[in-house]
């Protein structure tokens, strides 16, 4: 096709302009694939590039979109050929990077990821960057030397896609999870995914004490700031916490004292440019350690057309779990 479908992004006199259109084959950027996008999905970034809510998107025109899965149409890449399944999350993709809302993108080989073996090119998506980094979060608190025996694990945001994730994959590896949300009508929700118990993150809002009562061993944030603060507080000892996410801010109004006098440890979770390796595992761990069944119970589909009116739900918190965006 000479032209394709895609959310385009531009620069406008103030701010920037996102409109579905038709995107020129000769426009996309270098790489060695060019996919056939099948689905993408709809993240928090996303929604911040779409409104021009934040500086996300760095170059213009940008296509917008941050993952894709779909099938290779051409590949000058050794390891990839025509009609392979893969898989795209991250690597500037949307930010400086032409993205995946478009029925055609074209990237590096090197960043593509074998669609694992069970899992379709929906599922894939209904997981995206917000599933991946959940997972990542989870392989780090593993790796740190947490388990079911060593207590409850908190997961703020939890009626978020990272926080719907990580607390569907927890409750299946054994784990009490304590999901915190602000949306007390979520909480039939977060308990048929997983969620043992609930609570108001109002309880995690208020300046932070220096070290509070121990209520967790562990914990997946995607909120950052005073929540991250509190989380780490009442963090046991020799617990950990994987930051992934900054939803309420870049800042850490806390202490050194949660790292000095318990041996907590702030583990950093970043998705974009995650080495290859990481990815694979993840992605393979996700095929096995997500239920199906509450993958579908968090997943809603949309078409590319309301893409844009999704990005400004998601910003405003009117988002359950995770979007997928149908492109073929």
């Amino acid at each position: 096709m000479a032209t394709f479908k895609a959310i385009r992004i531009d620069k406008a006199d103030k701010g920037t302009t996102a409109a579905l259109t038709q995107f020129d084959d000769s426009e996309l950027m270098d790489g060695d694939v060019t996919v056939r996008v099948e689905w993408s999905t709809l993240n928090y970034k996303d929604g911040l590039a779409l409104t021009g809510k934040a500086p996300v998107v760095r170059r213009f025109p940008m296509i917008a979109g941050i993952d894709f899965a779909g099938t290779v149409e051409t590949s000058a890449h050794p390891q990839w050929k025509a009609g392979d399944r893969v898989v795209c999350t991250g690597w500037g993709m949307g930010e400086t990077h032409l993205g995946a809302y478009a029925e055609k993108a074209r990237v590096k080989g090197d960043w593509l990821v074998a669609l694992p073996q069970g899992l379709s090119a929906r599922d894939a998506m209904a997981i995206g960057t917000a599933g991946f980094t959940a997972m990542l979060s989870v392989l780090a608190l593993e790796k740190h030397g947490l388990s079911p025996k060593s207590g409850p694990v908190v997961v703020t945001g939890a009626a978020g896609g990272v926080g719907s994730v990580a607390t569907a994959v927890l409750s299946k590896l054994g784990y009490h999870v304590i999901a915190s949300t602000g949306r007390a009508s979520e909480a039939d929700y977060l308990k048929e995914i997983g969620a043992a118990e609930i609570i108001d993150r109002n309880e995690l809002s208020a300046a932070a004490k220096p070290l509070a009562k121990e209520r967790w061993a562990g914990g997946v944030d995607s909120v950052g700031s005073t929540t991250l603060a509190n989380l780490l507080s009442m963090t046991k000892y020799g617990g950990a916490i994987a930051a992934c996410g900054l939803a309420a801010g870049m800042d850490l109004p806390s202490s050194v004292a949660p790292f000095i006098l318990r041996g907590v440890c702030l583990l950093g979770i970043d998705s974009v440019m995650c080495p290859i390796e990481p990815r694979k595992a993840a992605w393979q761990r996700l095929a096995s350690d997500l239920d199906r069944t509450k993958l579908s119970e968090i997943t809603h589909e949309i078409p590319l057309e309301e893409v844009s009116e999704w990005g400004a739900k998601i910003l405003a918190g009117q988002v359950r779990g995770r979007i997928v965006v149908k492109i073929l």
